[in-house]
């Protein structure tokens, strides 16, 4: 009688263990599914904030352009004296 009982709880506790191993699994399905997913939304972040680096290069080049240009025409501007009849313009 004692044999059988120990083989029904032995039982008991290897169905106990497969569930635990079933759910070990799942989980470690699952962890390398969002590992999977986590690396392929980093990698298109990369990709973004490259191509957003790009095109902030590309304002402060155009802007820089805008900005010597506004400079030349100021120098210009202050360089021509018939321009300044009316009103006197000095540097301070």
């Amino acid at each position: 009688m004692e044999k059988e009982h120990l083989e029904v709880i032995l039982e008991s506790i290897d169905s106990k263990f497969d569930l635990v191993i079933e759910g070990y699994n799942t989980l470690d399905r699952k962890i390398d599914t969002f590992r999977a997913e986590l690396k392929e939304d980093i990698a298109l972040c990369n990709v973004r904030i490259d191509a957003l680096g790009v095109k902030i290069d590309n304002v402060e080049s155009r802007l820089s352009e805008k900005i010597d240009a506004v400079a030349a025409d100021l120098s210009a501007h202050r360089a021509d004296t018939e321009a300044h009849t009316i009103y006197r313009v000095r540097e301070t």
